[in-house]
């Protein structure tokens, strides 16, 4: 079964994106419109995170999201066999810090966010950088899918391991120079052991893991930004946050990122992932004090 959906994805991959955003309209039109897929989740996190605006500015925002939400899958089928030549002509990827840091000896955390696209950035860091390029993901439940999407992304050399194995296999990633990326804005599956800091205004949990393991082992922590510059296009910036992450608490550069990360929506507000319930945990008093 799982050649022969992996077939059907990779003839339809071989499509032009142009035909293929004809899918994508279709989706969206089904998904805003139809079905409604989260939107009140949608529409209540951009009350949250974007107050000032009025209900139809942030009605704009959540169409704009949904159009890329549905952008992202199709171009997620599309990077199956998409050309180096195709792919480089989609993004402009920004290397220069990473590639000094790199001819440093350093070892790199990416911190990163739920910012479209990230397929595409997976592949563009990992075809453009010279050391290993690690990405922590997490498995679909779908095992034939899970394999595409495991083949698929690390086709231009990504090391792709499963966060619940990342504990066996983090001695064989760190016996040599390496980039780690993350995704920092996941929800903690343990919040009272969180990082609370304030997301726009209000509280939520951040995963403790990506700041302790830069200071534990004292790498450059850089956070990498997304930005749509038009469909199917994508510009994809690297901001120093500390070129040593043991001078820093673990809290301290989760806050730096926390910081950078909202900087970067405000700026491209209906390219982050709203359908994500970031603000589902409610801070307890018995929990980690916040973090201003």
């Amino acid at each position: 079964m799982y050649y022969v959906v992996y077939g059907l994805l990779y003839a339809v991959s071989l499509l032009p994106l142009r035909l293929l955003f004809l899918i994508s309209d279709l989706a969206y039109f089904i998904l805003y419109y139809l079905v409604g897929y989260r939107k009140a989740i949608v529409m209540g996190n951009l009350e949250i995170a974007f107050p000032e605006k009025s209900l139809e500015e942030r009605k704009k925002i959540a169409k704009d999201f949904y159009l890329n939400f549905t952008d992202t899958f199709i171009e997620t089928i599309k990077m199956i066999s998409i050309s180096p030549k195709e792919l480089a002509r989609r993004g402009q990827c920004d290397v220069d810090h990473l590639n000094d840091l790199i001819a440093k000896g350093r070892n790199i955390h990416i911190m990163a966010g739920h910012q479209f696209n990230w397929e595409f950035a997976n592949l563009m860091y990992a075809r453009l950088l010279k050391i290993p390029f690690v990405g922590i993901y997490m498995p679909v439940n779908n095992k034939i899918f899970d394999r595409i999407f495991f083949k698929s992304r690390s086709r231009y050399g990504t090391i792709m391991v499963s966060a619940w194995d990342f504990k066996n296999k983090m001695h064989t990633i760190f016996n040599q120079q390496y980039i780690l990326a993350l995704a920092a804005d996941q929800n903690p599956g343990v919040p009272n052991k969180a990082f609370w800091l304030k997301f726009f205004g209000k509280a939520a949990p951040f995963v403790t893991g990506p700041g302790k393991g830069a200071v534990k082992n004292n790498t450059a922590v850089v956070y990498v930004g997304f930005r749509k510059i038009k469909r199917g296009h994508y510009s994809f910036t690297a901001v120093p946050l500390a070129d040593n992450g043991a001078d820093h608490t673990a809290e301290e550069l989760t806050l730096l990122y926390k910081k950078a990360l909202e900087d970067a929506i405000r700026k491209d507000p209906s390219n982050y992932l709203w359908s994500h319930r970031r603000w589902r945990h409610e801070w307890k008093e018995d929990y980690s004090p916040f973090i201003e």
